[in-house]
């Protein structure tokens, strides 16, 4: 039986970067309230809040505090994540909420703390007396022990695992799950095809551009070329000028390059400027230059077709 309570015990742990993500969406949820109840007082006179911000934050905490860890024992992040409070001081091994006490002390160390902070540090900045001199010492060095205990607690939460705040560890609760969590079986099978795939892809951009598909294009047909046949005797420039050997069109401005093709003036010459070693799609003839079809018997021959 041992061995099976340890094995609960340690599925039933809550782990760190869930109490951590928890502190972060409550951290989120404050400041979404408090943007959208600022926003009410958009039309008002600027600076109508400023004056009692600290009190107005106050209670809008205590309101969300009255409906959130007082009734269901958890914060709104801790409830998202299937989280909730639990008294440590509890002899009893099963789950027993925090006591009324401990979530009005809560109330009063996050809530009433941090209204304290932002009060004080109001009350200082307007008042430049010497008798308030030795005050903000006092005051800043008990904030400033404040804040090295929560440092000195947060080091020993990443050792421990428990107690992510230093409120929850003076007040002896912390974090356990609402319901017993079952072990994860993570499957990598998706994942593994997805970078796959991924990979590949990324290997095809890398690789098309350095393809020249047209040189690749005329080699294959020059290959082909053989298989098919060689062109009948009869077949003569005339014949091939009806359309471009690039475009498929009527040849606007007509060119050769060496071969018995004709292409369009635009289409060769760009595609000779992009690619030196250009060749015939059709025959694979290399260009040896670029010159304008003859308006003389060819033309004559290709207008009677």
């Amino acid at each position: 039986m041992a061995p099976r309570e340890g094995d609960t015990k340690s599925t039933n742990r809550v782990l760190r970067i869930s109490q951590l993500d928890a502190l972060e969406l409550n951290k989120a949820l404050e400041q979404l309230v408090w943007s959208q109840f600022a926003q009410c007082f958009h039309g008002f006179k600027p600076g109508l809040l400023a004056r009692f911000e600290p009190e107005v934050k106050a209670f809008l905490w205590l309101f969300l505090w009255r409906f959130t860890i007082y009734s269901k024992n958890a914060t709104v992040g801790q409830s998202v994540l299937n989280i909730q409070y639990r008294n440590n001081f509890s002899p009893n091994p099963r789950y027993h909420p925090p006591s009324k006490s401990q979530k009005l002390w809560y109330a009063a160390c996050t809530i009433g703390g941090r209204w304290l902070e932002e009060r004080c540090y109001d009350l200082f900045r307007n008042h430049h007396l010497a008798s308030f001199g030795k005050v903000k010492q006092c005051v800043n060095f008990v904030f400033g022990l404040l804040k090295l205990g929560e440092l000195v607690n947060f080091l020993i939460f990443l050792q421990r695992g428990k107690f992510a705040t230093l409120t929850e560890r003076l007040l002896g609760i912390h974090s356990v799950f609402c319901t017993p969590q079952n072990i994860r079986e993570v499957g990598f099978e998706y994942m593994n095809r997805e970078l796959l795939w991924h990979g590949f892809a990324e290997f095809l951009i890398f690789l098309l551009p350095l393809i020249n598909i047209q040189k690749l294009k005329a080699k294959l047909s020059s290959w082909c070329i053989p298989l098919t046949g060689a062109p009948n005797s009869d077949s003569t420039l005339a014949t091939r000028g009806k359309e471009c050997s690039l475009c498929g069109e009527w040849p606007t401005m007509p060119h050769t390059i060496g071969c018995e093709h004709i292409f369009c003036y635009y289409c060769v010459k760009s595609s000779f400027l992009f690619d030196m070693y250009f060749t015939c799609p059709k025959c694979g003839t290399e260009v040896q230059s670029v010159q304008p079809l003859k308006s003389g018997i060819e033309m004559s021959e290709v207008n009677t077709l």
